[in-house]
């Protein structure tokens, strides 16, 4: 029964909650049913239902747990295959041409190859960025981090003294897990593209977590007084 809509709109609305599924999952790592539920406005039986189809697509998985007296609860996640519906096929690309590289040319050059494509990024992000207020400009680096590929989100500290930048999407993962020093050099990318923060890496993903984390600290406190909101897309 399609309640008086054709077909292709029930597809539509299908094909929304599947991605948004998809997507508050590789945010939040692990969710329940009952969560995802109420994240996207659907009953939990439908998203009971959507959660089964994607687990016979082989994109999730679930493990029990227990939490108080009950039946135990079922946490949901993304698997490989789940997260390699994000790929970026010009990480792919990338990864080949490296390797490709790396057996002709010796570790040093290849290293070299990748700092110059860190300087140029670097200029390319000062130049879109721009000048103002640090607010302005960090919202500005996450909408070109979005467009490359990176699901990136921001909030305030709790102490409102800087900002947590998350990643939960890398678009170039295959080629970090292959070349680590990629990580390194995205880190200082970040941290030239906004001199005046002090900028630590607190969450690696490819060590711990589902995100890579940046605590972003404007070096002047002034920098910070202006209210803005950076997780609207």
């Amino acid at each position: 029964m399609f309640s008086g809509n054709p077909p292709s709109m029930v597809f539509e609305v299908q094909a929304t909650t599947r991605e948004e599924t998809l997507n508050l999952l590789l945010r939040e790592g692990k969710s329940s049913a009952s969560n995802l539920a109420s994240s996207i406005g659907i009953s939990v039986q439908a998203m009971r239902r959507h959660l089964r189809g994607l687990q016979q697509q082989g994109l999730v998985q679930s493990t029990s747990f227990t939490s108080g007296p009950g039946r135990p609860s079922n946490l949901w996640q993304l698997t490989s295959k789940g997260q390699s519906n994000f790929q970026d096929f010009n990480a792919e690309f990338a990864l080949s041409l490296l390797k490709s590289a790396e057996n002709e040319l010796q570790k040093n050059t290849i290293e070299a190859l990748l700092e110059r494509q860190a300087t140029e990024k670097v200029n390319f992000y000062r130049q879109q960025i721009g000048e103002g207020p640090i607010a302005i400009r960090l919202k500005r680096l996450l909408e070109i981090r979005r467009k490359e590929g990176f699901l990136a989100e921001c909030e305030p500290t709790p102490d409102g003294t800087g900002w947590f930048m998350n990643g939960f999407h890398c678009s170039i993962r295959k080629v970090a897990e292959a070349f680590p020093i990629v990580c390194d050099q995205e880190l200082e990318v970040i941290r030239q593209s906004l001199p005046d923060c002090a900028i630590e890496r607190v969450q690696w993903r490819l060590q711990t977590g589902h995100a890579c984390g940046f605590h972003i600290i404007p070096n002047s406190a002034k920098s910070g007084e202006q209210e803005f909101e950076l997780q609207s897309s």
